[in-house]
């Protein structure tokens, strides 16, 4: 499945299924052919997004001290990061939020 997200305060958003579940269950939404993010829940959404971001940036960082401490070099890094790629729907919801507009996708 593919996601387009859409509001009518930003351009047109789109993800491909794996990575829009994941980041419709970060924010506490399951993952379906629609759906809609209010305007008033957007703040809470943009934390935990941001949170997540933070957390696996982190857990990276971790992995290679270890690695460098144990003497070996670091596994590549998994191609998009999860603060990468859910950077043009948190653009996105920062400004629906502040047009006051939703984010639906499926209609």
């Amino acid at each position: 499945m593919i996601y387009k997200f859409k509001s009518k305060a930003a351009g047109d958003v789109i993800m491909m299924g794996p990575a829009g579940d994941a980041v419709l269950r970060l924010i506490g939404k399951a993952p379906a052919p629609t759906g809609i993010i209010e305007s008033g829940a957007m703040g809470a959404a943009i934390g935990a997004l941001e949170q997540a971001g933070a957390a696996d940036d982190a857990a990276r960082a971790q992995a290679e001290r270890e690695a460098a401490a144990e003497g070996r070099k670091p596994g590549a890094r998994d191609g998009v990061t999860l603060r990468q790629r859910a950077w043009p729907l948190v653009e996105m919801m920062k400004r629906s939020s502040a047009a006051g507009a939703d984010i639906v996708w499926g209609v």
